[in-house]
């Protein structure tokens, strides 16, 4: 018998006298190899679970004075000279002469507003006689008007005032005829370059979304129409531009539209310039989103759908269906 203790590991190895010489030297190297590996894993098992590491202080008040004086120094000329480059930014910027349009209290701007139906034959009266002369609406039919701001036989009296090119007939030539319900309001220019070369270099856009297609809505149309002013001491524009600040640039080719008493409305509302304004953007709010009334009436019987429709629903999940889903169902066989 053969024992060899390492510590406190014990390993005793009983070794047949019959084995030869050489499978005796492996079995001991064996049982050595075992103890040395028991004897290391109890060493590791015994080592304290908590290993101290020494800790580095890198906080401010540890820091000696003249380096607390320094970074804080450091720290004030960082944050005045941000300022300062922020400030002279500003300054410089050609942007801070531009206005943001203010919030006006549109008839039509609340959830269950419908649009001023006055407002908008009003308007299209203001678009016929003042802005189609420079503006297409290449996306609005005369058939968009019926129902909305004219019958449908004041509709199709406006659309035979205008002449429109058709064809071509049975010789192959092009033709004109009165206009219809089913024509598009015809274009001032031909095309974009005769629009250019008549404004100065200047494209007037088509107006059929222009309240969708600028920042600010109608609020901006509103304040561009009535903000036209002389420029600024210091601001010189060139000819043919006018000043608004609440156009991007300040510098707009349009000159000032409209002002008081530009037309005679048939309703007999005075035509001051804030009237005329406002009808005609009311009516480019009706021309970019002609489902405005439809979508707010359809708004309100969801909303009053869904008042009924979910105690309903939740008294059904929660006195009903929750008693169905919870119940536990239990096979009992028969004995």
């Amino acid at each position: 018998m053969l024992k060899v203790r390492t510590g406190k590991a014990e390993c005793v190895l009983k070794c047949s006298l019959t084995l030869l010489p050489a499978q005796r030297t492996a079995e001991k190297m064996a049982a050595l190899r075992v103890v040395v590996l028991a004897g290391s894993g109890r060493a590791l098992l015994s080592t304290p679970k908590l290993l101290k590491t020494p800790k580095a202080n890198l906080s401010f008040a540890s820091l000696p004075r003249s380096k607390k004086v320094a970074l804080t120094t450091l720290g004030v000329v960082t944050a005045g000279g941000a300022g300062l480059a922020m400030m002279l930014h500003q300054s410089v910027k050609a942007s801070e002469l531009e206005l943001h349009p203010p919030n006006y209290p549109w008839s039509h701007g609340g959830p269950l507003s419908a649009l001023d139906h006055a407002s908008v034959r009003r308007g299209y009266q203001v678009y016929k006689q003042v802005c189609s002369a420079c503006h297409s609406m290449q996306y609005l039919a005369f058939r968009n008007l019926v129902g909305v701001s004219h019958t449908e036989d004041e509709a199709k009296a406006i659309a035979e005032e205008f002449e429109v090119v058709d064809g071509p007939d049975d010789t192959g030539e092009m033709f004109t005829r009165p206009g219809k319900l089913s024509d598009y309001f015809p274009k001032p220019y031909a095309n974009p370059e005769a629009a250019r070369y008549a404004n100065n270099g200047a494209l007037p856009p088509d107006l059929s979304y222009i309240i969708l297609a600028r920042h600010g809505g109608e609020d901006y149309v509103f304040s561009l129409l009535t903000g036209y002013c002389e420029p600024p001491a210091g601001v010189s524009l060139r000819e043919g531009l006018y000043y608004n600040p609440y156009f991007p640039g300040q510098a707009i080719g349009m000159a000032p539209p409209l002002y008081n008493e530009i037309l005679e409305y048939e309703d007999g509302t005075p035509a001051t310039m804030s009237q005329v304004a406002k009808d005609v953007c009311t009516f480019l709010r009706w021309a970019a989103e002609p489902e405005h009334d439809t979508r707010k009436r359809m708004g309100l019987k969801v909303l009053i759908g869904a008042a009924i429709l979910l105690p309903l629903i939740y008294y059904m999940k929660r006195h009903r269906w929750t008693v169905l889903k919870s119940r536990k169902i239990a096979y009992r066989p028969p004995k």
